[in-house]
């Protein structure tokens, strides 16, 4: 009787370090999902969650990313405000700062993209517009959507050139390539590397960058931005997303698989995808730790019509929450 009552016990005792190590085991092998809504998706300074995702480089930080496309700032924007999405990639700065200073539950994860080296506005190659001296208020000219970085950008652009022309909304750079070449739109507006392969066959011209708004060479103009419920409730979880963010952009810069994989993607020659990397989409201007030129940014949303006013300093650090490396 005694045997028997060892031998349950030993047999109860094999069970439960059976149960005990199943439990510690899944949460290992668990992966949090999160939302994750891209304006621009297809573009190279946007691609850190699809290729980090391509590289397995956030589920080894416990994530899986459910990552879909918008138009632009204004639809990411809308996602992550209304709670669809956990993550909006690719806001212009101003956008979100009048979103926040609205009472929007936004804040800043990361820092996306410093400087507008990468946009840029165009005509067709045969179009009677030679010059932005040509541009008359007959003119129609792009933007994506209300709110985001080339919405801010021509408006600083329409203001340092004094330009007359209506601006438009018309959504991402395929669908504006095409009212542009179709004449649906005088002045279309892209980003790199949208149109270079057309640049290159000389189907375009290229009429202002962004670049041309000397205060806005150094200025943070787009930035990533969460949920301010799920970056409470879910602080771990978006810790460990910049953890695999930076991760991630490491590798773009480093692995040349990330530009075998962009290539692929897009159709394009790995020596282009190249090209605009190191020139249009320097990993400087990706650093995903700082805000550079906060002050100006706000002077140029307050001039733009963004903000009534600048942020105070406490907003700012209510709005601006990158978790540190």
């Amino acid at each position: 009787m005694k045997r028997d009552t060892f031998g349950s016990l030993r047999r109860f005792l094999a069970a439960l370090s059976v149960v005990v190590s199943c439990g510690f085991a899944a949460p290992a092998g668990a992966q949090d999902t999160i939302k994750v809504a891209v304006g621009q998706i297809d573009a190279w300074a946007n691609q850190v969650p699809t290729l980090g995702m391509k590289a397995g480089i956030f589920q080894k930080h416990g994530i899986v990313l459910d990552n879909y496309g918008t138009q632009g700032a204004g639809e990411t924007l809308q996602a992550v405000i209304s709670g669809s999405a956990d993550i909006g990639i690719g806001v212009g700065t101003p956008g979100a700062m009048r979103a926040f200073a609205k009472g929007a539950p936004v804040r800043v994860l990361a820092a996306a993209y410093t400087g507008v080296e990468d946009i840029y506005w165009f005509v067709p190659a045969n179009s009677p517009i030679t010059s932005v001296k040509d541009i008359t208020d007959k003119h129609t000219i792009a933007y994506s959507t209300s709110g985001s970085t080339s919405d801010s950008v021509l408006r600083a652009l329409i203001a340092h050139y004094g330009l007359k022309a209506k601006p438009t909304q018309t959504g991402g750079p395929p669908g504006t390539f095409t009212m542009a070449m179709s004449g649906q739109i005088d002045i279309g507006w892209s980003v790199a590397p949208f149109g270079l392969k057309d640049l290159q066959a000389k189907s375009i011209r290229v009429l202002m960058r962004g670049s041309d708004v000397p205060s806005m060479r150094h200025q943070t103009v787009r930035v990533e931005i969460a949920n301010a419920n799920a970056l409470k409730e879910r602080h771990d979880v978006m810790v460990r997303f910049m953890r695999a963010y930076r991760e991630t952009l490491d590798w773009m810069y480093s692995n040349p698989l990330a530009v075998k994989y962009y290539s692929e993607s897009m159709r394009m020659p790995e020596s282009l995808v190249e090209l605009q990397r190191n020139e249009f989409n320097p990993k400087a201007a990706m650093n995903p730790d700082e805000l550079s030129d906060v002050d100006l940014v706000m002077q140029d949303a307050v001039a733009g019509k963004f903000l009534e006013k600048p942020l105070t300093r406490e907003q700012l650090a209510e709005f601006i929450q990158i978790p540190p490396r």
